[in-house]
This record gives structure tokens, sequence and C-alpha cells, in this order.
């Protein structure tokens, strides 16, 4: 087991293992963390959720997207897969990079992922589907199911900059996705926390049988993780649809 550094072991002593926190309790945890830590760059907060699901069966999938109220803090390169007409709106719409079967041939040949965000446009799918073994393992390749295969590649884009982050469940039924900065405001995080829960919590398969979420965790970059009570963040949810 690879040994904790001693602001590690500080932080970690912030936390009560046999306690769950509500959402606003964790982000108070997490900014203290933070000042323990004192680490050089902004940490991302992530958000971690077991989910009682066996992605082997298709009815069990989770995946989805969520546009997070306040962004992710940071610029988002966008990718668009696009010709003619919507190519030139993907280029008005702000898209960092847009082209064809010269982009598709570039990421072939040179494996180039310098991007966050890759959309298409339905006709272009055929041509993308050949970057799958590049783009899928890295989480970029473009899916209907997150919005990133449409016609209306504006909105698209305005989603992806404004900080649109995907979900897929992984083979062990665990969710992860950041949901903020650190340095954000503490009602900034707060909603972005509750709308991505939400957005798993809406994803749940067809196929998905008894209680649907076993865990929720939110940590740091490097940090230790605050566990939140389930029932009380569900019916925090609840109140806000209401």
């Amino acid at each position: 087991m690879a040994r904790r550094g001693k602001k590690y072991i500080e932080a970690a002593k912030l936390v009560d293992r046999n306690k769950r926190y509500t959402v606003e309790e964790a982000v108070d945890v997490l900014k203290k963390m933070e000042e323990v830590l004192q680490r050089r760059f902004d940490e991302t907060v992530e958000l971690a959720m077991r989910l009682n699901v066996d992605p082997r069966y298709a009815d069990q999938m989770v995946r989805g997207s969520v546009v997070l109220p306040h962004g992710l803090g940071k610029p988002v390169k966008v990718v668009v897969f696009a010709e003619g007409e919507d190519a030139k709106k993907a280029e008005q719409a702000g898209a960092d990079y847009v082209g064809g079967d010269e982009l598709i041939n570039k990421i072939l040949k040179e494996e180039w992922t310098d991007f966050d965000v890759a959309i298409a446009t339905p006709e272009m799918m055929p041509k993308v589907a050949k970057l799958g073994r590049i783009l899928g393992p890295r989480g970029l390749m473009p899916s209907p199911k997150t919005g990133t295969v449409t016609k209306n590649v504006e909105q698209a884009i305005k989603d992806a900059k404004r900080g649109r982050v995907e979900f897929k469940v992984d083979k062990a039924g665990n969710v992860h996705m950041p949901v903020g900065k650190i340095s954000f405001e503490k009602e900034k995080l707060i909603d972005n926390i509750y709308a991505a829960i939400d957005a798993v919590v809406r994803a749940k398969p067809s196929g998905a049988k008894g209680q649907y979420i076993k865990n929720i965790a939110l940590s740091l970059t490097m940090s230790p993780s605050v566990k939140l009570d389930i029932n009380e963040t569900l019916k925090k949810l609840q109140e806000q649809a209401a």
C-alpha cells in the first residue's frame, strides 16, 4: 500500500468515517481539506456513485450527459465532424476544430486527441465510426445517447462549452465525473453536484432492480473521499423538483 503524506493524513482526520454527510456538509469538508492540503493547483471536485446495475446487460447500462449549471471551470476544446452547411454552422457557433475526411484522417494517422468533446452530424457517423478504437477508450466517441450525434450542432457546441459532462457506468457499476473546481463558491458547487446526481438518477435503466444507488461520495483530485447520505440527498432532489 502506498504511504500517504502528512497533509493527506491530516485531511483524512476531517472526515468521520461513521457518518454520512449531506451535500452541503460534504462541500464544507472539502473546502477545509483544500486549506490543509495546500495544492499548487485548483483541484477538481469529483463525484463517484456506486450503482446496483450489471452493465454486461443492455437493459442495465447507464449512460448520459448533464450540462452543469456553473460549468467545470476550465476552457473546453470542441471538435465537430461535419461538412457543408453544418460545418459552417459549427464554425460560427465557436467549435475549435471542424472538418470531415481530413480531420478523421488526422486522428487516424496521428492518434490526435487534443480536445475535450467530439460532436458529429448523423451523416458523418459512418465515417467517424472508424475512430472508435482511438476515441472510445478516451470517452470521446460521439453518441446519440449523450447528445453528441446531432443535426443541431450549434446547441451541442453551446452545451459543451458551458460544461456538459458525459458519464457512463464502468464494469464494476461505478459512475465517476467531475463537478467543478474547489475554488468555486460553495453554492455553485452544490448546484453542480445536485445536477450531476439528478442526471444519473434520471438515467436509471429499465433493468435495474432493488436499490439503484448504493453509494455516493465526493472528493478532490487528490484527497480522501466524503460519503453522502443517500436518503437525504435524494430527498433534497425531490424537494427541488417539486
